[in-house]
């Protein structure tokens, strides 16, 4: 049976500071990354932690709060994944937390340790936030990098990267089908995907206002979206679309009318989600590292926590496009 001190050897740490680590000590001063480590050595060597131990929570509580509804994370599992990933890093560091709305007030948050907000928010909502006066991390946002930690994807690169990709095949007549992000407040926000879409095709020359579609995330307005699409005089080669969601749209309404993917249009996802890999052809698209963002924006939070430091960090993950077989070079 594995004892402290081969996770103190493991871990390159005293065998005391590994036994107050193990007991959850309150009052011990170490980072979140090195309790993590004890427990992760822990577990590799199947050492024993006594119940008591077990039933022990880590110091601290921690407020999420999502700008979103259950509904539209069913519909795009992007925050649903994030939200995850959340909340299985904070259990696995056995810390409380409890979700946060617009309703709280700073009373009401008082005994918080710190906030994670998942979302899209307007400017009033980032006032109350900062009215809590609490450690915060925004995850998909950056709200206010001189008041806030952030956790964000780089939307710029991973639009560039399809759209690069979609080029050098050979595509100009390339379209976009997005949505307009909208919190469960009602609030609305021009996707940036969109934003990049138009300024890197005019910079190529190649930009047709006609070939960009706005709608919802769903497969619904995909396959609304590229039936209307394919019934205009001109069409697009390729698309490039916000999620993979909307792509499964879209594989519907090309089989429905007779348009074979890749062949007659090329299509590149954003996501990649777990079937995109399934679908037929199985989807190109780009993949986000949404376990990360999540695990990241934990570490991130409690790291501000323990040593209280005043300036702000960003984090960026990065993205990568999966090349699969939804799309082909051009028929000239």
């Amino acid at each position: 049976m594995a004892t402290i001190k081969d996770i103190a050897d493991l871990t390159q740490l005293s065998a005391a500071t590994v036994s107050r680590v193990l007991n959850c000590d309150e009052t011990l001063n170490v980072t979140p990354e090195t309790r993590k480590r004890v427990f992760e050595a822990a577990e590799e060597l199947n050492y024993v932690i006594t119940s008591k131990q077990k039933k022990v929570k880590m110091k601290g509580k921690i407020g999420l709060y999502y700008s979103f509804s259950l509904e539209e994370e069913l519909v795009d599992t992007y925050y649903l994944s994030i939200r995850v990933a959340l909340e299985k890093k904070l259990k696995s560091m056995r810390m409380e937390y409890s979700k946060i709305t617009k309703d709280d007030t700073k009373k009401s948050v008082s005994k918080l340790d710190g906030i994670i907000c998942l979302g899209t928010f307007r400017k009033a909502d980032i006032e109350v936030i900062k009215s809590f006066d609490k450690p915060s991390v925004f995850v998909d946002a950056n709200p206010d990098e001189n008041y806030f930690d952030a956790v964000v994807i780089n939307f710029n690169s991973a639009t560039k990267s399809a759209l690069t990709y979609l080029v050098e095949l050979g595509h100009e007549n390339i379209g976009f089908i997005g949505g307009i992000d909208t919190d469960m407040f009602g609030n609305r926000f021009k996707d940036l995907r969109q934003d990049v879409f138009e300024v890197y095709l005019k910079e190529k020359g190649i930009f047709k206002e006609d070939f960009v579609k706005i709608g919802g995330y769903n497969p619904k307005d995909g396959y609304q979206i590229l039936k209307e699409m394919l019934s205009q005089d001109e069409k697009p080669t390729a698309l490039f679309v916000a999620n993979d969601s909307i792509a499964i749209g879209c594989y519907k309404a090309a089989y429905e009318l007779g348009v074979k993917i890749p062949e007659d249009l090329s299509i590149v996802g954003f996501n990649d989600v777990s079937s995109a890999q399934y679908m037929v052809p199985p989807l190109t698209t780009v993949k986000l590292y949404t376990e990360v963002m999540g695990e990241s924006a934990v570490d991130l939070l409690l790291e501000r926590i323990a040593t209280k430091r005043a300036i702000c960090k960003k984090i960026t993950i990065h993205t990568k496009l999966i090349v699969r077989g939804s799309a082909v070079t051009v028929k000239k």
